[in-house]
């Protein structure tokens, strides 16, 4: 298509500077009446072909990619509007529209070419080049050169990645622990060594079991299309979590303190995920509070959401660390979340659900203060709305 309209915007040319001298010498050799006929139907193809270089212009305009088209003389014919912000720029866009220049400069002498640029931002994006001369008539006549956003699939390909590592090394420990530990019992003959070391095992055991339950668990929430929703009444759900985190809390000397909520107060969601949810947001408290330390939750309606902060008086997290709490198997500190027995997978799991129902988990955080994380849920509803609670 792009050889084409190089060979439709040369051609409108030539029939603009050269249209009227070859009507004139075949006007030499015909009649008046036909010279008129034959400009008539040259105007009229080259009217056409300027209205399909406008539609060709326009549907350029509508694409994400930047596209920058030249003629053989390296003279832009077309730049696109998603190109154009690279034009007469500065600072990173500076840099893309020297790598567009160089690629073309290559494509107008033969050469197809391709770069990947990385560029730090903010924000922070990823973009591949790639050009390629134009033909016409066995000659090159151009060349063009695509610009793509290839920022996401970058991330996602990287998340991949780490997620594969993270996984193999978190179940690794584990189970090399199990094999350790089921060597030294079968070689052991005092009993109370044998006691303690099927402890271990038994500790062990249970960890692997939370890493794979929290896996299916994060892998049922991300396939799932649209979890199956009804509407449940909010301190039904934290009354819940907080029944799950209590012997560990209670272990700890920790005080779960919730704030009255209307029982009227209400969002639609899976219920069982939702628990889930605030059940992790409560479960990372506990781990990383000072034992002694309460532990705050607050549920603040705001119509048409809701919002249930939980809040601690732990270590707190550094500011580097506050954008990646929630990626997989990401730790603060990675000493005491062993220590702990974390999988370093329930934050991701509270930001999936959190995603998947329309809504959004934040944090505030100061080091040696405590953290703040907040669950935003839209869609607050009414009493009559409310599904029965299951005994």
């Amino acid at each position: 298509m792009i050889p084409l309209f190089i060979v439709a915007v040369i051609a409108s040319a030539v029939l603009g500077a050269a249209g009227a001298v070859l009507f004139v010498e075949r006007g030499r050799q015909r009649d008046a009446g036909e010279t008129l006929a034959q400009l008539g139907d040259e105007t009229e193809r080259s009217a056409l072909l300027a209205r399909a270089r406008d539609r060709l212009a326009d549907a350029f305009d509508a694409l994400e990619d930047g596209v920058v088209v030249v003629d053989d003389q390296g003279e832009i014919v077309v730049r696109n509007r998603a190109a154009t912000r690279f034009h007469d720029a500065r600072h990173a866009g500076r840099v893309v529209e020297d790598a567009i220049a160089a690629l073309l400069d290559a494509a107008t002498s033969g050469g197809p070419g391709q770069r990947e640029l990385a560029l730090f931002g903010p924000p922070k994006q990823v973009l591949f080049l790639r050009a390629e001369p134009l033909r016409a008539h066995g000659r090159v006549a151009g060349a063009v050169v695509w610009v793509r956003d290839i920022s996401e699939a970058r991330r996602v390909d990287d998340m991949r990645r780490d997620f594969v590592a993270n996984v193999s090394h978190e179940l690794r420990t584990p189970i090399g622990a199990l094999a350790v530990l089921s060597e030294t019992i079968a070689g052991e003959a005092d009993p109370e060594l044998m006691r303690k070391l099927a402890e271990r095992l038994a500790d062990e055991s249970e960890r692997l079991a939370r890493i794979v339950d929290d896996l299916l668990d994060l892998s049922l929430i991300e396939i799932a299309e649209g979890p199956p929703r009804v509407v449940v009444a909010v301190h039904s759900l934290v009354r819940d979590a907080v029944d799950k985190v209590r012997v560990a809390a209670e272990a700890a000397g920790i005080e779960v303190r919730v704030a009255d909520v209307g029982e009227d107060i209400g969002v639609a969601c899976d219920r069982r995920q939702m628990v889930s949810a605030v059940y992790n947001l409560l479960d990372n408290a506990v781990k990383y509070s000072e034992p002694g330390s309460p532990i705050d939750v607050t549920i603040d309606v705001e119509a048409p959401g809701v919002a249930i902060a939980v809040r601690d008086r732990g270590v707190g997290i550094p500011t580097r660390d506050l954008e990646r709490v929630f990626e997989r198997f990401y730790r603060v500190d990675r000493a005491r979340s062993r220590e702990t027995g974390g999988t370093g997978l329930g934050l991701s799991i509270v930001r999936h659900v959190a995603q998947s129902h329309g809504g959004d988990v934040s944090v505030v955080s100061h080091e040696g203060e405590g953290s703040t994380f907040t669950l935003n849920l839209p869609m607050t509803v009414v009493a009559e709305q409310l599904a029965p609670e299951i005994a």
